[in-house]
């Protein structure tokens, strides 16, 4: 496993290790007054029923809405017109083949009409760079989905380096729950007496080519209160996975517990990540036989690890030994300072931001560390180089006014690949090689006409006083007549930031439809680092929702835009969002499409994963941040006596992160007290809501029509 910044924060949002957390009620013997008062407003919730995902009544409630919807929607004679482009831009022949750099290879993971659960395959770094892609295959997911009957998604592999072996993590139609086979890349064949587990939410890691670390599911009392594994064991090859060694057994209140494993040239560390919360970390290492646990602040997110060196990047300021380590700053400590409990004897900042720049990502290559910076949300990118010297700053010529990624870097060369994009410039891949030297290697063929169109960046001012950017991409010719069929999009939450990217799917779709695309950095995101996110924490979450009303409130003044005009969009924590404008601002928007949304918040924590997001919203179990949470929660505040804006819900039966029945219930409540409802419940498509690129199109030419009916018919 490689760490990268932010690797554990990327595991739990992007679910790879979440779990089923139980969601049944608190007991009924309970004498906790706080549980009790919980109990009296679940027992007052009429659709609770709809949170049985499979229950025969919820899902004839499901087959009923989905019916009514798709009867309007693909009615439309324009939604097959929408369905086709879609497809055509998903399926296109000349897209960019994304690569990640291993052993001198390059792999990459393609999908089409043809391979729609994906191909896995691989090609020398020299071919991927002269464009000649001489693609060997290594695994077909669709030939194997059909020889073994199952409906398999790629979630992912983990493969040991100088080895021909990896651990493929399969999931049923998309949820988070994964089977992981071991698989050996020269015969192309899983190895059926290899290391193999049964399906969960897991994680595994290697230790050498017979051993590995894995967190999962181990019987009764292993997954703890978010739904994570709480146990890691060492496996080794041959033996019972659950007769495997238990090297670390983590408290039932902590959020999860990961295998860790960093395998380089200069050094080989393995152990566990703790988390006690979402956000806050606990690093353990094996020496010998023995796990210790590593002198660092729970406030520092592991990068990885530079020879003797750990490089962490700082989520909050930690003092120790008269040393101070900023918040957003990049920091290294030598691994046996950290294990003998006295890191403040080398702890060094070797990288600090400046004011309006905050550090989007890292990675560790041989000699080298690659920073992604976002300066006022714009992309740039320095290299650290590790000289007898120290550290020496180099800055990356790359384009500017974009979104810098690394998509790539081998920590055993110098190797990397970078992507630039923005909103109408098509994404390219340049090769970075060991002498820091950069070189477009691939780019994507412009989708649309760029020409016709600009992008700029704007502010709002919040309620607070708080300078919001955002950006507006639309034709040059647009008229600030207060018509313009505009869609906002906004996430605000566990420091995500929203960035430029080319505008592909819906998004193109809807530009070329004559429409303006507003995508909202609100707080609650990374734009600006750990206290841009830190600032609408639990109590203090009303100001996101305050920042994207400015945003649209500034939209609408500056005559772009109208209420009849506006809608916005967004999903998961962004559904959250989308409720809370729903049901404070129904004033300001025509239509609102709320994905995959977490709603009831009074239960959000006894859903799935959700007890780990307590860090995020706060615990409605305690009265006093119960009383904050209520005040917005979106289920809770619907109002039989006001008007609301047809809502267009979607979600997945397969979602094993947030729960279905949060966007079932509302759509419920709202129907009952006779509100406007869409609502279209995919049958598989985990958190995604979809788990191929026909089901994403499919999705897109749904909301494309929807938003077409409700901004552009008069």
């Amino acid at each position: 496993m490689k760490i990268t910044k932010g690797a554990t924060k990327a595991l739990l949002t992007m679910g790879l290790a979440a779990s089923l957390a139980a969601c049944d009620s608190p007991p009924q013997d309970s004498n906790n007054k706080e549980e009790k008062q919980s109990m009296q407003q679940t027992a007052t919730d009429p659709y609770l029923w709809l949170e049985e995902v499979q229950g025969e009544k919820a899902l004839k409630w499901v087959g009923e809405q989905n019916k009514s919807s798709l009867k309007r929607l693909e009615g439309d004679k324009r939604f097959q017109a929408q369905m086709d482009r879609s497809l055509e831009i998903y399926n296109a022949k000349d897209k960019i083949a994304y690569g990640s750099i291993s052993g001198g290879s390059v792999h990459n993971t393609w999908r089409d009409a043809t391979y729609v659960r994906g191909l896995w395959r691989k090609t020398s770094l020299e071919s991927y760079n002269n464009g000649t892609e001489n693609w060997e295959t290594v695994l077909d997911f669709d030939a194997l989905a059909k020889a073994e009957d199952e409906n398999w998604v790629y979630k992912g592999r983990t493969c040991l380096h100088g080895t021909n072996r990896c651990l493929i993590s399969l999931s049923r139609g998309g949820s988070d729950a994964v089977v992981v086979r071991e698989f050996d890349t020269k015969s192309k064949t899983f190895i059926s007496d290899g290391f193999i587990t049964p399906e969960s939410k897991q994680n595994v890691a290697w230790v050498d080519d017979n051993t590995v670390l894995v967190a999962t599911d181990f019987g009764e009392g292993t997954m703890n209160e978010s739904g994570y594994a709480r146990q890691v064991r060492l496996w080794k090859r041959g033996t019972d996975l659950l007769s495997a060694e238990k090297v670390y057994d983590s408290p039932m209140t902590d959020v999860f517990a990961f295998p860790l494993a960093s395998h380089r040239e200069d050094g080989t560390y393995v152990g566990v990540i703790q988390g006690p919360t979402f956000f806050t970390r606990a690093y353990h290492l094996m020496d010998g036989d023995k796990l210790v646990k590593l002198d660092l602040s729970l406030d520092a997110d592991m990068t990885g690890f530079f020879g003797d060196q750990i490089i962490l990047t700082m989520r909050k300021d930690w003092s120790t030994g008269g040393k101070i380590a900023k918040a957003g700053t990049l920091v290294s400590i030598k691994v046996a300072d950290a294990m003998a409990g006295k890191s403040a004897d080398s702890l060094t900042t070797i990288y600090a931001p400046e004011n309006g720049v905050s550090i989007g990502g890292t990675s560790i290559g041989k000699n080298r560390i690659l920073i992604n910076l976002l300066d006022n949300v714009k992309g740039k990118l320095i290299a650290l180089n590790n000289t007898d010297s120290g550290w020496q700053e180099q800055a990356i010529d790359l384009p500017e006014n974009g979104t810098v990624a690394i998509n790539s870097n081998d920590d055993w060369s110098d190797d990397a690949f970078i992507n630039f994009e923005s909103f109408l410039q098509p994404d390219t891949v340049y090769h970075m090689d060991n002498a820091g030297t950069v070189k477009a290697v691939k780019s994507l063929p412009a989708r649309f006409d760029a020409s016709k169109f600009t992008s700029e960046q704007k502010f709002a001012t919040s309620k607070d006083g708080t300078k919001i950017p955002y950006f507006i991409v639309k034709a040059k010719d647009t008229e600030l007549n207060g018509k313009n069929p505009t869609l906002q999009y906004g996430y605000g939450g566990f420091e995500i930031a929203l960035t430029p990217s080319y505008m592909t799917g819906l998004n193109l779709q809807w530009l070329e439809a004559g429409g303006v695309y507003v995508l909202a950095n609100i707080r609650g995101g990374g734009e600006y680092g750990p206290k841009w996110h830190q600032a609408v924490l639990k109590e203090n979450r009303q100001g996101a929702f305050d920042d994207f009303i400015a945003v649209s409130e500034d939209l609408i003044n500056s005559g772009l835009t109208s209420p009849k005009h506006l809608a916005v969009r967004g999903g998961s924590n962004g559904g959250l969002l989308m409720g809370a404008m729903m049901t404070q601002r129904p004033d300001l928007y025509n239509a609102i499409i709320c994905a995959v949304p977490l709603l009831d918040m009074m239960r959000y924590h006894k859903l799935l994963a959700g007890a780990s997001w307590v860090g995020e919203y706060g615990n409605p179990d305690i009265a006093a941040e119960r009383d904050y949470i209520m005040k917005y929660s979106p289920y809770q505040n619907l109002d039989a006596g006001k008007d609301y804006p047809e809502v267009f819900f979607y979600t997945s039966t397969k979602d094993d992160r947030v729960h279905p029945g949060h966007a079932r219930k509302m759509a419920a409540k709202m129907l009952g007290m006779g509100k406007p409802v869409l609502y279209y419940e995919n049958t598989e498509g985990g958190h995604a809501a979809a788990s191929n690129l026909k089901q994403r199109a499919y999705t897109n030419a749904l909301q494309m029509t929807y938003l077409m009916q409700k901004l552009m018919d008069e």
